[in-house]
C-alpha cells in the first residue's frame, strides 16, 4: 500500500528553523521527482520545492536561500531544512510523488497536476 507521511512541523518565532519529514512506503522515493507544497488559509496551494530522481532541485524564489531538500535513499525519506522562517511561511506543507519521466522535475517545480501520491499534510506555524 502506498503511503507518504509528513512530520516535523510545528510553532516557531519569526527567524526560527523547522525541519519536515517525508516517509514513504509502498514506493521508492528515489525513482520519483518529489514535491513539497503548502496551502496557507484561505490560498491556493503552491509549489515550495522539486527535488529530482536526476538530482536537480528548483525552489520558490521566496525560500530560496532559507530552505533546504535532501534525500535519503536507503532510508526512503526526504527532508525539508527551512530556516529563517517568516510569518508567510505559515502553512499546511505536503510531501508529494511525481510520476514524471526519469523522476525528473523538467527544469521547473512541477504543476501539482503532476504528482500522484501525496500526504496529509504537516501544520507549520511561524508566530510572535
Amino acid at each position: 500500500q502506498v503511503q507518504i507521511v509528513e512530520s516535523g512541523g510545528g510553532s516557531v518565532q519569526p527567524g526560527g528553523s523547522l525541519r519536515l519529514s517525508c516517509a514513504a512506503s509502498g514506493f521508492s522515493l528515489g525513482s520519483h521527482a518529489i514535491g513539497w507544497f503548502r496551502q496557507a488559509p484561505g490560498k491556493e496551494r503552491e509549489g515550495v520545492i522539486c527535488s529530482g530522481g536526476d538530482g536537480r532541485t528548483y525552489y520558490l524564489d521566496s525560500v530560496k536561500g532559507r530552505f533546504t531538500v535532501s534525500r535519503d535513499n536507503a532510508k526512503n525519506t526526504v527532508s525539508l531544512q527551512m530556516n529563517s522562517l517568516k510569518p508567510e511561511d505559515t502553512a499546511v506543507y505536503y510531501c508529494e510523488a511525481a510520476d514524471s519521466p526519469g523522476g525528473s522535475c523538467g527544469g521547473q517545480i512541477l504543476p501539482e497536476s503532476e504528482y500522484v501520491y501525496w500526504g496529509q499534510g504537516t501544520q507549520v506555524t511561524v508566530s510572535s
